[in-house]
């Protein structure tokens, strides 16, 4: 059984659901330190770098921190 779960931790299971695209558009330079955090958390660290994410709340709340600095666009 050990040998089993020993690769689990690898597996990815990708959760259906509506996606959205984030790119972003401001520089994080002299910026409030939460906000880049924010922006790291949202997998963007350098201009015109896009994610795709899913839609959740959570996901929202981030970007109505940052909305200056990223474009949302609806995903696949």
């Amino acid at each position: 059984m050990a040998g089993v779960l020993k690769g689990m931790h690898k597996m990815v299971v990708k959760k259906q659901g509506k996606t959205i695209i984030v790119t972003q558009t401001g520089s994080p330079i002299r910026r409030e330190g939460k906000q880049r955090a924010t922006l790291c958390g949202l997998g963007l660290n350098k201009m015109g770098r896009a994610r795709e994410l899913l839609d959740t709340p959570e996901v929202r709340g981030m970007i109505r921190k940052v909305k200056h600095m990223v474009k949302v666009e609806e995903g696949a």
